[in-house]
């Protein structure tokens, strides 16, 4: 008994030891995670330092309200100021103005709303259990988007502070008009956020990717290297392309909203970049190119699949396939640099080599594809796909190439 007690024991002792690991564990992530952020802050431009310079805004924004409200205006309900400046310095300009005038008619209305309330019970209570039902219910209309519930949190202040008169309703909306100026104008004029570059990094960022799994299913073809496990983590390496390209269709929808009200006189004030994105082609033909990876990858699975019917090549015709797929590899790169320059291909030359050496590969294959033609129906509808889905990967890029 005694035995099984300290092997209790010692099974309790660990499970207590688990979550405390896993706590330890989150928190080192985290922690490195911080260190990378302030890491890529000091590096320069991007991401992380877009987040820094709209965090000091909002609470430099915030700051400036409170120094009109209370301090040179002397208002003693100057809390609404800096709280709407504090929450109006948004993602692009123009969210702020819509959502400064969403907020705005939200706390009239709870204001007026409490102040009505307050009027009719003359009792604190009273006035909450009228007046908060009636504006949570409202602050789920779809005109407030996501500002309804000022609407209550304002009731409850108003109705807390037990300043309901006229007079007090007036300043209260006089501080909430005085917060949303200065949030909407401290985010248009200083640093504006335009999100030229999330479109840019998240385009460079698909074709890089593509370009690492189709080297990565090249070096395992190479290296006789593929199986089902194989395939199915290149699968899903192919699949997660798909995690960057809807994260490449938000940025763009930010980055139309970021240049409304931008792109005339802030950029003549020289307050917005001038830089042109890359083209919405750009996005379609990189969709095309991840669906061609993704097929691509799926066919290798299912042929690598014991229990399925279709073959997969011999190694010498995978070994010429992985060289096709390194050259596309190589191309996916060279895309991905270009788009982060914002102009040519470093290697002008790159092209040319590429179109000849592929075209090289190409009639290898065709030729390997003839004689598997005579070794059954399976390795032949295989070595057909594959070749087809190559052959799509080289039409798109090559495409792009010849458009510019």
């Amino acid at each position: 008994m005694s035995r099984v007690w300290e092997e209790s024991g010692q099974g309790d002792a660990v499970g207590r030891l688990a979550p405390v690991a896993r706590v330890r564990e989150a928190v080192r992530w985290d922690a490195r995670s911080v260190g990378r952020a302030a890491r890529a802050v000091w590096r320069g431009p991007g991401r992380e330092r877009d987040l820094l310079v709209q965090s000091l805004k909002a609470a430099g924004a915030a700051l400036l309200a409170w120094l009109l409200a209370q301090v040179w205006l002397g208002d003693p309900m100057a809390l609404m100021a800096p709280w709407v400046a504090l929450v109006l310095v948004q993602a692009t300009v123009y969210s702020s103005l819509v959502q400064g005038a969403r907020q705005f008619t939200a706390i009239c209305v709870g204001a007026l709303v409490a102040s009505g309330a307050q009027a009719v019970t003359d009792d604190t209570t009273g006035a909450l259990a009228l007046s908060l039902p009636v504006l949570v219910l409202l602050s789920n209309w779809p005109r407030f988007g996501d500002q309804g519930i000022y609407a209550a949190t304002t009731a409850v202040f108003t109705i807390a502070t037990g300043t309901v008169s006229a007079v007090a309703v007036g300043h209260r909306l006089g501080q909430a008009a005085l917060g949303a100026v200065i949030g909407i104008a401290v985010n248009a004029l200083i640093l504006p956020p335009v999100h030229l570059r999330d479109v840019r990094e998240n385009l460079a960022g698909l074709a890089r990717e593509a370009g690492d799994v189709l080297h990565a299913v090249a070096g395992d073809l190479r290296g006789d290297e593929w199986d089902a496990q194989t395939a199915a983590g290149r699968l899903g390496a192919a699949a997660r392309l798909q995690d960057r390209l809807e994260a490449l269709r938000s940025a763009r929808g930010w980055s139309r909203e970021s240049l409304r009200l931008t792109s005339g006189v802030l950029r003549a004030l020289h307050r917005a970049p001038t830089e042109a994105l890359p083209p919405e082609d750009e996005d379609e033909r990189f969709s095309r190119v991840t669906g061609h990876v993704t097929a691509l990858t799926r066919t290798l699975a299912v042929a690598a699949d014991e229990d399925r019917t279709p073959a997969a090549p011999d190694a010498a015709v995978l070994g010429c396939y992985a060289e096709l797929l390194e050259l596309i590899g190589d191309v996916c790169h060279a895309e991905a640099d270009r788009l982060l320059d914002g102009g040519t291909r470093a290697d002008a030359l790159l092209d040319e080599r590429t179109e000849a050496a592929m075209r090289d590969l190409h009639e290898k294959l065709q030729d390997r594809l003839r004689e598997q033609a005579g070794q059954g129906a399976a390795r032949t509808a295989v070595l057909g796909t594959l070749v087809l889905q190559a052959e799509n990967l080289w039409a798109e890029l090559d495409g792009g190439v010849r458009d510019r």
